[in-house]
């Protein structure tokens, strides 16, 4: 992917965050991601209906990074079933870890596919996942 869209992607979804709202639902399943190291701190609202995640949102303070990661992450996950959100899940982490992955699953997600050559900013980029990761394993 070119840099200059990968750019634009990451710009675009950190200044209009998908599904980024405060708001009291019942039914969602909440977990908190954060950072130790610097200001991210999200919460993470998903609501799954049987098998598939009908919808999600998140609410907080992020770096660039975190919150354009949380909005193409929820993009990318709503109206999929929890086989493929965890087929997703760990095909993201593996490209962040340099590990094989497949490319057609991650969509606009291949934005971070050089986070890598940035240590401190994996962190950033997974912090949705390890939050989802932990809704996944709470159903």
């Amino acid at each position: 992917m070119d840099p200059e869209l990968k750019r634009e992607i990451m710009i675009d979804n950190y200044s209009n965050p998908f599904h980024k709202e405060t708001k009291d639902e019942k039914d969602y399943i909440k977990e908190n991601g954060n950072n130790v190291s610097c200001i991210d701190d999200i919460n993470l609202y998903i609501k799954i209906d049987g098998d598939i995640i009908v919808d999600a949102y998140f609410d907080g303070d992020a770096c660039a990074i975190s919150t354009s990661s949380t909005s193409i992450m929820l993009k990318n996950i709503i109206g999929k079933n929890i086989t493929e959100v965890k087929n997703y899940i760990t095909n993201f982490q593996n490209m962040v870890y340099e590990k094989d992955y497949d490319k057609n699953v991650l969509g606009k997600a291949l934005v971070y596919d050089e986070i890598y050559k940035q240590e401190s900013r994996k962190t950033c980029a997974t912090l949705p996942y390890t939050a989802l990761s932990k809704i996944i394993d709470k159903k």
